[in-house]
C-alpha cells in the first residue's frame, strides 16, 4: 500500500546521504548525518510495535552519542595545536564506527536489528554504512588504530553469531563481520570498497527477501519449515555466497582483498581475516543444514511459477561469480 509518510521519510533518508558524501565542509556532513538519522527513525517505528520502539530509542541514542563526538572532533580540530592532531581523528573516526556499528562500537547493533522488521534492517545493513564510509574514507590510513578495528570487527562478527538463535541477529553480526573487510578494502582503494559494498548489498538483497518472503525470524523456522526445497536451495546458496564461499559471488571482492593485502605485506591481519571468515562460513551453514535434514516428509520443488522465476534469478546471482572468477586471473 502507497504511504505518503513513509516516501517522504524515506527520500529524506537518502538526501541526507547524498549531502554528508557530496558536502565540502565538516559541519555539512554532520548536518547530512543528522538529517539522515532523523528520516530513519520514523521508519523505523512504522508498525508500532513494542520492539520498534526499543529499536528506534537504542539507534537514537547512540546516533546522538556519536554526533555529539562528532561535533566535539570538529570544534577541537579548529581550536587545538598540530600537536593533538592525531587524537583528534581518532575521536571523529570513533564517532563514525559507532555510526555504522564497527567493533568496539558494535554493542547496540544486534540489539537494533532484533526489534526491526526486515526491510528496515535491509536499509540499516546497507544504505546506512554508505555516509560513515564517505567520512571515514577521508580519515582512513593503516595504523595501528584501524588494525585493531579491522582484528575486531572480524573476530567480535565472528565469535558473536556462533550462539545465536535469531536469523536477524545472526544477519547483525555477519554485517559486523563485513564492516571488517569493507574498512580493509577502503585501505587499498575507493574502487574495491565500493565493488565489495556493491556486492555485499546485492547478496543481502537476495537473502533478506528470501526471509521477509517466507516470514523467517528464528533458526527454528527453518528447520520445520513446509516450504518447498527450492525455497531452501536458495537460502542455502545465497548464505554461503555472503559468507564468502568459493566459486559463489561473494567470494570474488575477498579474493581481491586478500591478493592486495597480501602484496602490501600484512600477511598475519589477512590470516586473521580469513579464519575469522571460516567461522561465520560455520555458523551460515548451521541455519541451512539441519533445514536440510528435515526435507524427507516434504513436497518436492513444488511452488507458484512467478516466485520460482524470482527464486532461480537469486540463485543464478550467487553462481555468477563462477564465470566472473574464471576471467579474472586473465586481467
Amino acid at each position: 500500500m502507497f504511504n505518503m509518510s513513509s516516501t517522504i521519510f524515506f527520500m529524506s533518508l537518502i538526501t541526507g546521504t547524498l549531502i554528508s558524501i557530496s558536502s565540502t565542509s565538516w559541519i555539512g556532513m554532520w548536518m547530512g548525518l543528522e538529517m539522515n538519522l532523523l528520516s530513519f527513525i520514523p521508519l523505523m517505528n512504522k508498525n508500532k510495535t513494542p520492539y520498534e520502539n526499543e529499536s528506534a530509542m537504542k539507534y537514537f541514542l547512540v546516533q546522538a552519542i556519536a554526533s555529539i563526538m562528532f561535533l566535539l572532533a570538529i570544534l577541537l580540530a579548529s581550536m587545538m595545536d598540530f600537536d593533538y592532531y592525531t587524537y583528534i581523528n581518532y575521536i571523529l573516526s570513533s564517532a563514525l564506527l559507532m555510526k555504522m556499528g564497527a567493533a568496539p562500537f558494535h554493542f547496540w547493533f544486534p540489539g537494533v536489528m532484533e526489534g526491526l522488521d526486515w526491510m528496515n534492517c535491509l536499509i540499516l545493513m546497507t544504505w546506512q554504512k554508505i555516509a560513515p564510509f564517505a567520512l571515514l574514507s577521508y580519515k582512513l590510513f593503516m595504523n595501528n588504530f584501524f588494525m585493531t578495528i579491522i582484528i575486531l570487527c572480524v573476530t567480535v562478527g565472528a565469535v558473536g553469531g556462533l550462539n545465536q538463535s535469531s536469523i536477524r541477529k545472526i544477519m547483525a553480526y555477519s554485517s559486523i563481520s563485513h564492516l571488517g573487510w569493507m574498512i580493509s578494502a577502503m585501505m587499498i582503494s575507493n574502487y574495491y570498497w565500493i565493488m565489495y559494498f556493491f556486492i555485499y548489498s546485492l547478496m543481502n538483497m537476495a537473502v533478506i527477501y528470501l526471509f521477509k518472503s517466507q516470514s523467517l525470524f528464528h533458526l527454528s523456522q527453518i528447520y520445520f519449515n513446509k516450504n518447498s526445497s527450492i525455497v531452501k536451495f536458495s537460502i542455502f546458496i545465497s548464505m554461503l555466497s555472503l559468507g564468502g564461499l568459493p566459486p559463489f559471488l561473494g567470494f570474488l571482492p575477498k579474493w581481491m582483498i586478500i591478493q592486495n593485502m597480501m602484496a602490501t605485506q600484512y600477511a598475519i591481519i589477512i590470516l586473521i581475516m580469513v579464519m575469522t571468515t571460516l567461522l561465520t562460513l560455520y555458523f551460515y551453514l548451521r541455519i541451512m543444514m539441519n533445514a536440510f535434514t528435515f526435507m524427507g516428509n516434504e513436497l518436492m520443488w513444488q511452488t507458484s511459477s512467478n516466485k520460482t522465476n524470482i527464486l532461480i534469478l537469486l540463485i543464478s546471482i550467487s553462481i555468477l561469480g563462477i564465470p566472473m572468477l574464471m576471467i579474472l586471473p586473465l586481467n
